[in-house]
């Protein structure tokens, strides 16, 4: 099958390259057109000069990119995906965006005869690396039984929540998980710390037991060595909790943790923490310790 991935950043890299490894035909765009140079060299792939280049004849096009902006920037417009796309064809969108562009961008894809499904994943970097990212789609059951065996190259789990915008919706309810755990691990270390007990073994024995979550696993030694120059930056945690926020304001839900969490972050950009990882909450405690 004939494909396009447009964004290759930490997680469309990877996920790009399982599609060519599956042996389909991968055409990829990215605004820097090193890293898509980079791209065709380690997997010998196809690379486009435009998204809609990239997009010609292709059966279904992916798009993974930073915002609602950035994702009409190439989608739209003479340049955009879909000025290359055909009728039949599908266009499945892994950006973390709002559940609004979603369904502007269906309603588009559908006057040209398009499917679109909004399909955001979760998991991060080393989740798109290994090919085990989850996926949660909004769309129709038809097109997402059409998608499901190809995007699987890079999923271990993925499900259609329902409508359109419904995957969007879903990964906001993932982004309020983690504000909340991680800002609490955040607390938990530090207490530890201020507690002299010996934190490693603390987080053996209690990771063990109810308080176990994947970003205990997975970012407790981060915390403990104040080591934050990896993983999922600040910046993008705070636009997924600005949609986020945003839907809250819209859908009547009340969010005192998560706007409160939001704040936190801010104060983590302040610090000099825009490009840590999300972990870094933690530091934002010792930096305001006055023990």
């Amino acid at each position: 099958m004939k494909v396009a991935f447009i964004g290759l950043g930490v997680m469309g890299f990877p996920m790009a390259g399982f599609l060519q490894q599956q042996g389909h035909q991968v055409c990829v765009y990215n605004r820097t057109s090193a890293k898509a140079k980079q791209w065709q060299q380690q997997y010998q792939g196809d690379v486009a000069s435009t998204p809609n280049e990239a997009a010609k004849d292709a059966s279904m096009v992916f798009t993974c990119v930073g915002n609602d902006d950035d994702l009409r920037s190439v989608v739209l417009g003479e340049t955009g995906v879909l000025a290359g796309m055909s009728a039949g064809s599908i266009l499945v969108d892994h950006t973390t965006a709002s559940a609004d562009v979603a369904r502007e961008l269906s309603a588009i894809c559908l006057g040209q005869g398009i499917d679109f499904l909004d399909a955001p994943v979760s998991g991060g970097q080393a989740g798109a690396e290994n090919g085990v990212l989850t996926i949660m789609i909004g769309g129709e059951q038809a097109v997402f039984n059409k998608v499901r065996p190809v995007i699987d190259a890079y999923a271990k789990c993925a499900e259609l929540i329902g409508g359109v915008g419904s995957g969007q919706l879903a990964k906001m309810v993932n982004q309020i998980c983690i504000a909340g755990v991680v800002q609490g691990l955040a607390e938990a270390i530090h207490f530890a710390k201020c507690a002299d007990l010996d934190v490693n073994k603390v987080i053996d024995v209690i990771s063990k037991g109810a308080a176990q979550s994947w970003q205990m696993e997975n970012r407790h030694q981060a915390m403990i060595d104040n080591s934050y120059e990896f993983g999922f930056a600040v910046d993008w945690m705070r636009k997924d909790l600005a949609i986020t926020l945003n839907e809250a304001r819209h859908n009547n839900a009340k969010l005192p943790v998560t706007a409160l969490v939001d704040q936190f972050y801010g104060e983590v950009q302040g610090i000099g923490g825009s490009r840590w990882d999300t972990s870094s909450l933690h530091a934002r405690l010792e930096t305001f310790n006055t023990k």
